[in-house]
C-alpha cells in the first residue's frame, strides 16, 4: 500500500477540520445533505454524461492502484530479457517461440513471438507500441474522468448556493434566519471546492504519476525485444537496459533541482 496516498487524504481533510474548528466552527455546519445531494449528484450525473460506461468502469477500477501502485521489477526485467538474448544466441531466434508464453509480461510475450516469426523489426516495434499507447489511452481516460469531475463540482457548488439563496430571499421577513441561511448555501460552495481540489483532480494527477513507471517498463520492453532480434549481446543488452534508469533518475534529481 501507498502509504503518502493514505497519509495525504487524512492529511488534507484533518487540516481543513481543524481550520473549520479555530474559527469557532463544528463538523454539523459542514455537514450539509441537500449541499451534497446538489454538487456530488450533479457532478456524477455530468459524468455519466460525458464518459461511456467503460470509461466510467475503468475510472473505478483503477483507483485501487493509487493505494496499491502496480509493481514494476526493473532487476528482474533486465535479469529476464538478459536470459532471453543468451537463449537467442545459442540456440538461435527461433528458440524463442516457446519462451515467450512463459514471460512475465504479456507486451514481451508479444514481441518475442513477432522475432520467432521472423517479424520485420519495423512492424515489431509498431505491434508493441501500438498496445502501450492503448495502455496509455486507458490511463488517460481513467485520470480524464476525476479531472472532469473536479472541473464540473466547483460549477455544481455555485449553483447549490445560487439554490440556497433563492430560499433565503424568499424568507426576507424572517431577518433573524437570514445568517443561517446563507451560511448553508454556501456549504455547496465548500463541497464543490473540496471535492475538485482536495479528492477529484488530486486523484488524477496521481495516477498519471503512478503510471510512469509502468510506461519506462514497457519501453525497457520494447528496447530489449528489438536488441535481441538485433542479435545484440547479452551484456551490452543489460548495460543499455540500465541507461534507461539511469536516465529517468536523472530526470527525477533536474525535476527536483
Amino acid at each position: 500500500m501507498d502509504i503518502f496516498a493514505v497519509i495525504g487524504v487524512f492529511f488534507g481533510i484533518s487540516m481543513i477540520l481543524i481550520g473549520q474548528a479555530m474559527e469557532g466552527g463544528n463538523l454539523g455546519q459542514l455537514l450539509q445533505v441537500t449541499a451534497a445531494f446538489i454538487v456530488l449528484g450533479g457532478t456524477t450525473g455530468a459524468i455519466i454524461l460525458s464518459f461511456p460506461p467503460k470509461t466510467l468502469a475503468s475510472a473505478i477500477s483503477m483507483l485501487k492502484n493509487v493505494f496499491m501502485p502496480p509493481k514494476s521489477d526493473f532487476n528482474a526485467l533486465i535479469t529476464e530479457i538478459g536470459g532471453f538474448a543468451t537463449k537467442a544466441r545459442k540456440e538461435g531466434i527461433i528458440a524463442l517461440e516457446k519462451e515467450a508464453n512463459n514471460a512475465s509480461d504479456s507486451l514481451l510475450t508479444l514481441g518475442l513471438g513477432a522475432v520467432a516469426d521472423g517479424t520485420d523489426p519495423t512492424l515489431v516495434r509498431e505491434m508493441m507500441e501500438n498496445q502501450v499507447n492503448q495502455l496509455e489511452q486507458y490511463v488517460h481516460n481513467a485520470a480524464k474522468v476525476y479531472e472532469s469531475f473536479g472541473g464540473y463540482s466547483p460549477t455544481l457548488g455555485i449553483i447549490g448556493a445560487v439554490m440556497g439563496l433563492i430560499q433565503v430571499m424568499q424568507n426576507l421577513s424572517d431577518p433573524s434566519k437570514l445568517g443561517a441561511g446563507i451560511a448553508v448555501a454556501f456549504v455547496a460552495t465548500i463541497y464543490g471546492l473540496f471535492a475538485a481540489n482536495l479528492v477529484m483532480i488530486p486523484l488524477g494527477t496521481r495516477i498519471k504519476f503512478i503510471y510512469q513507471n509502468v510506461f519506462l517498463y514497457k519501453e525497457m520492453i520494447i528496447e530489449g525485444v528489438l536488441s535481441i532480434q538485433a542479435g545484440e549481446s547479452p551484456v551490452l543488452i543489460e548495460r543499455k537496459l540500465r541507461s534507461f534508469l539511469l536516465e529517468s533518475e536523472d530526470k527525477g534529481k533536474e525535476a527536483n533541482g
